[in-house]
C-alpha cells in the first residue's frame, strides 16, 4: 500500500561529468533551476552529488585554504578542499546518498531529513541511475483528493485488509485529516486500523473516535506483536 519512489521521481535527470569545470556545474545548476546534480564517472555510475551549497563554499572562503589550526580537523580540511576545488569531482559530496526505486516515500523522507539534503539519486539495483527524487516530489502525495483517500481507506484497508464492513465505520476526510467513527469487534483492532490509515498516501493526521465491543487488552498481547501484525497487513495490501 502506498506509492513508491518510482511513482514520484523525476526521470529526466540533469547530470554532470566528474571532470566538469566549476563554471559548467554552476551554469547547469542555474539554467536547469535545480539545487544539486548527480556526478557520473566515465562508466555512467553515480560517484557523488554536487550541490549549490558545495559551490557556495568558494564564496565563503575566497582566499583559499587557510593555515594554522583550522586545518587540523578532518571536516575543516574537507570544507576548505571543496572551497579550492575546480571540478565536479573536487566539489562533490561522496559517496552519494541514494535510494532504490521500490523504496517507500517514508524511507526517502527519512534519508533526506537525516542527511540534511534536498534530493536523492534513484539507482537501479544493478547500478544505473534511473531518476532523482526531491522534497517537492514527496510533498505531492499531500495534494491527493480527500475523496480518493476515503475510497482507498474503505476498500483497501477496511474491506480487503481488515475484513471489516465499510458501512460499520464512518470515514470522514477533510484536508487530509481522517476521522474514524464506529465500533470494532475488538479493542486490539483499533491501533492496527489507525496505523494502516496513517500509512495511506496523502493522510495528514488521524482522529480516532472508534469504540469496541470486546476489550481484549486483558489478554496481554505484546504491543510489538500488534505492530508486527499491522506491518504484515500493510505488506499484503
Amino acid at each position: 500500500m502506498g506509492r513508491r519512489v518510482r511513482d514520484v521521481m523525476t526521470v529526466d535527470v540533469v547530470t554532470v561529468d566528474e571532470h566538469a569545470a566549476f563554471k559548467e556545474v554552476a551554469r547547469l545548476l542555474t539554467e536547469r533551476r535545480v539545487s544539486a546534480l548527480p556526478v557520473l564517472d566515465g562508466e555512467g555510475r553515480v560517484v557523488g552529488v554536487v550541490s549549490e551549497a558545495d559551490l557556495m563554499l568558494k564564496e565563503e572562503f575566497p582566499e583559499g585554504p587557510p593555515g594554522g589550526r583550522l586545518l587540523q580537523g578532518r571536516r575543516r580540511r574537507a570544507i576548505h578542499a571543496k572551497a579550492a576545488g575546480g571540478t565536479a569531482a573536487e566539489l562533490m559530496t561522496s559517496p552519494a546518498v541514494t535510494i532504490g526505486p521500490d523504496a517507500g516515500l517514508a524511507e526517502a523522507a527519512r534519508l533526506l531529513h537525516r542527511h540534511g539534503i534536498k534530493r536523492l539519486p534513484v539507482l537501479d539495483p544493478a547500478g544505473p541511475l534511473l531518476g532523482i527524487v526531491s522534497r517537492a516530489d514527496l510533498l505531492k502525495v499531500f495534494l491527493r483528493a480527500d475523496a480518493e483517500i476515503a475510497a482507498e481507506l474503505r476498500q483497501r484497508v477496511l474491506r480487503r485488509a481488515m475484513w471489516i464492513d465499510p458501512d460499520t465505520v464512518l470515514v470522514e476526510v477533510r484536508d487530509g485529516v481522517v476521522t474514524l467513527t464506529g465500533q470494532l469487534e475488538r479493542r486490539s483492532l483499533v491501533p492496527i486500523l489507525v496505523r494502516l490509515v496513517r500509512g495511506l498516501d496523502g493522510v495528514v493526521d488521524v482522529v480516532d473516535r472508534l469504540s469496541f465491543e470486546l476489550d481484549d487488552s486483558t489478554i496481554m498481547v505484546p504491543s510489538d506483536l500488534l505492530v508486527d501484525r499491522a506491518s504484515t497487513i500493510h505488506r499484503q495490501i
